[in-house]
């Protein structure tokens, strides 16, 4: 079966059915996993892997995977935390050798962001698969559109095995002004963009997102009934039962300060405090879940981070802070995070905030965070919640027109 996509060939195998019911997480099998789909693709092959610790099938990691399956590896590639997501984030990653295949490891986090010519001249294939969050300004997207970019304008064929969004089951959230764009948001898209890495991909190439360059490649054919004889030039690798409304839980910590699943569930509405002097728990066995202030009053919840292997430097370590603890089970942090991003405790904490022209960061970071520079004078001028949430509606409803497009699962809810 074939199809026109303005943008190029992308080989969707989707072996089976997905399930529309699917609600365990244990029931679902990621691109990685069905090996007899992709590794014939692989035979005979120099290959190149962008991976990190979550790059895992069957419990091993996919590089060592494809070595035991006679895959010619040659090289990997790492992203923001390392190859085995072990450095902070922001954290210098440097290129290296890993230890345990002896394989070349080049950094692309930093300056060098997108494999050069030289790094792809001795590549025949690319292979993407890093487990995201699906949170706009978790770089791992970021990457992935650069890494696209260098497989399409070096004619490099590029294999994404695609994973659950843990956070897939809804949208919410300003839609980025791209006059905002870095590292940390690159597209317009909400921070929370209901989408699996797959799809994204589909969006970033159907909508024409990427380098001028890149984007030239168009006008081929999509297929979902490839052979080992069909060339191609990016493939995506479906999950099997996982769609939208699915509960997905991370087999394996996606960064250092994501060491829960309710850090991962509460990331999208605590993020923002990154932009602020606050801490966002960072320096805690619970990050993201927890943040606060030393200036805050002293009878809300007390914590005092530190240095820990997450975190070796942050904000307020070694000072007792006060703020907030939105812990508790899976269960009753999406209960009360009720599939949107929470901004109470945002507006509250600037309004008991003693220093309220110190309380954002000198280099707006928060503009970054928030993709638009009206979100912090809204939280400076006292607009209430639902004033707020009401501005993202426009952009929210075109961007949700957009996305429905590139869906390869079914959605948290019929599209009209």
């Amino acid at each position: 079966m074939k199809r026109s996509l303005p943008a190029f060939i992308f080989l969707l195998f989707s072996y089976g059915a997905v399930s529309g019911q699917a609600t365990n997480s244990q029931s679902v099998i990621t691109g990685a996993d069905r090996m007899h789909v992709y590794l014939p693709l692989l035979k005979g092959k120099s290959v190149a892997v962008f991976a990190n610790q979550t790059s895992l099938v069957n419990g091993t990691h996919l590089v060592d995977t494809l070595i035991k399956s006679g895959i010619r590896v040659v090289k990997i590639f790492g992203p923001e935390h390392g190859f085995r997501g072990d450095a902070d984030a922001g954290e210098k990653v440097n290129d290296a050798k890993d230890v345990k295949t002896g394989l070349p490891v080049i950094s692309l986090y930093g300056a060098h962001k997108k494999p050069t010519p030289d790094d792809l001249k001795d590549v025949d294939v690319l292979i993407f698969d890093i487990q995201d969050v699906g949170v706009r300004f978790y770089t791992f997207i970021s990457s992935l559109q650069y890494y696209l970019e260098a497989a399409l304008e070096n004619h490099k064929p590029l294999m994404i095995l695609d994973r659950p969004n843990p956070n897939g089951f809804y949208v919410d959230g300003p839609v980025l002004d791209t006059n905002f764009k870095s590292f940390v948001g690159m597209q317009p898209i909400p921070i929370v963009y209901g989408m699996t890495i797959g799809e994204y991909a589909l969006m970033l190439t159907g909508e024409n997102w990427l380098s001028a360059k890149a984007n030239a490649i168009n006008a081929y054919n999509v297929t979902t009934e490839p052979t080992t004889d069909t060339p191609f030039h990016v493939t995506v690798i479906k999950c099997k039962n996982y769609d939208h409304k699915t509960k997905y839980v991370l087999p394996v910590n996606p960064s250092p300060n994501l060491k829960e699943m309710q850090s991962i569930y509460l990331y999208p509405s605590t993020c923002f405090f990154e932009g602020t002097v606050m801490s966002e728990g960072r320096g805690t066995d619970k990050p993201f879940q927890i943040f606060g202030h030393p200036s805050l009053p002293n009878n809300l919840y007390s914590f005092t981070p530190k240095p820990n292997a997450g975190a070796k430097s942050s904000k307020c370590f070694y000072q007792q802070c006060y703020g907030w603890n939105l812990g508790g089970s899976n269960e009753e942090v999406l209960k009360n995070l009720n599939g949107k991003i929470q901004l109470k405790y945002f507006i509250e904490a600037y309004r008991l905030f003693p220093g309220k022209d110190t309380f954002f960061l000198k280099n707006n970071f928060i503009n970054k965070l928030a993709g638009n520079d009206v979100f912090m004078q809204q939280i400076k001028q006292g607009r209430p919640e639902e004033e707020i949430r009401e501005s993202w509606q426009p952009g929210l409803t075109a961007f949700k027109a957009i996305r429905k497009k590139y869906l390869l699962y079914d959605d948290f809810a019929p599209i009209p």
